[in-house]
């Protein structure tokens, strides 16, 4: 059923209810990025991108900033997946060009200096960003907060690094799962309480990112993307009941539905490969889902943007957040995002 929006209600938690709405929400991963002049003004402002993710009164500013230009339907927290490894007492760093630097864990021995549980004190300044958005937030705009699901962000713990296709942690995995397991269990259960005080400091639902789950074959998929997806789940209901939890197993493909069934996330966010008809017709009567317009499209605009609102929007008559395949590309115009909001919100 498709339903319009009541005064003073949220229509992203609409749908995440199961409930379509006449205009879907429409936010953007990656919505406060370097394709905002205004956003590049105030990480100039920062220096180190890390420092940027701690000042609780900058974070909350380039957070709020695409909601001002575009009056999206939600906002993400701004933050990184990575700080949950330096919680746990990992050195992570940024380096201008070469992305994030992190102390690799390629066998057991480097356990020992991973601790049992995060310190909240690290990530404080996190919840304090989550609070002061809150507050600057219009009524019927979403706050998501989110976490790095457990096996993307340990496959950047092993390598130290992102890589092309994330060999070391996978081979990690295949040689010694137990030792493995132990680096995901601390993941899973730092996230838990990482989600749950973001919810408890205002955020309305959080989003798990699992970005790298594509790489790995259905029975790995199902023991490090789906099992601890699944615990994080229950966990946090556990502390927060009825929390609403959106999964991105970005690159799930066919394991879109089973992840659907065994995780019990609430929507189901979809990379831009993922077929539309596939989505509407066998996820979409179970669960509602988001995405997934290509990033290329938005970056190309004219008439090949068009053609991609469009058909994303062929799956709006059931629950749809309006979103893309994954994050928004810096070079971006944001006349094309203009474009793509009008589009979209028929004006």
């Amino acid at each position: 059923m498709v339903s319009a929006n009541p005064v003073g209600t949220k229509p992203l938690l609409q749908v995440l209810e199961g409930h379509a709405q006449d205009i879907p929400p429409v936010w953007m991963m990656r919505q406060a990025g370097r394709y905002l002049p205004e956003y590049r003004e105030v990480r100039a402002k920062a220096g180190v991108f890390l420092d940027l993710c701690f000042n609780p009164e900058l974070a909350a500013e380039v957070t709020l900033q695409p909601i001002r230009r575009f009056n999206f339907d939600a906002a993400i927290l701004f933050s990184d997946i990575l700080v949950m490894p330096l919680a746990l007492g990992r050195k992570v760093e940024f380096l201008a060009g070469e992305g994030p630097k992190l102390e690799p864990m390629k066998d057991a021995a480097s356990l020992s200096g991973l601790r049992e549980r995060v310190d909240h004190d690290v990530l404080a300044p996190v919840y304090e960003t989550v609070r002061r958005v809150k507050a600057g937030l219009p009524d019927n705009t979403t706050l998501i907060g989110f976490c790095g699901a457990p096996w993307t962000v340990a496959t950047y713990m092993v390598a130290g690094e992102g890589t092309s296709d994330q060999g070391p942690a996978r081979l990690f995995a295949y040689r010694d799962p137990e030792n493995f397991k132990r680096i995901i269990d601390r993941l899973v259960q730092g996230s838990i309480e990482y989600l749950v005080a973001q919810l408890k400091a205002g955020a309305d639902c959080v989003q798990i990112f699992d970005t790298w789950a594509g790489i790995l074959p259905p029975e790995q998929f199902d023991r490090w993307c789906m099992e601890p997806t699944e615990r994080i789940v229950t966990g946090v209901r556990a502390q927060v009941p009825g929390a609403k939890i959106i999964g991105f197993p970005r690159g799930a493909g066919a394991m879109a539905l089973p992840y659907v069934e065994i995780t019990g996330v609430d929507a189901i966010g979809l990379d831009w490969m993922f077929p539309r008809s596939l989505a509407h017709d066998i996820l979409q009567p179970r669960v509602p889902i988001q995405g997934n317009v290509d990033p290329l499209a938005l970056l190309a605009g004219g008439a090949a943007l068009d053609r991609e609102v469009e058909d994303v929007l062929t799956m709006a008559d059931r629950p749809l957040i309006f979103n893309l395949g994954h994050g928004i590309l810096p070079e971006t115009p944001i006349a094309h995002v203009e474009q793509m909001l009008k589009r979209v919100r028929g004006a």
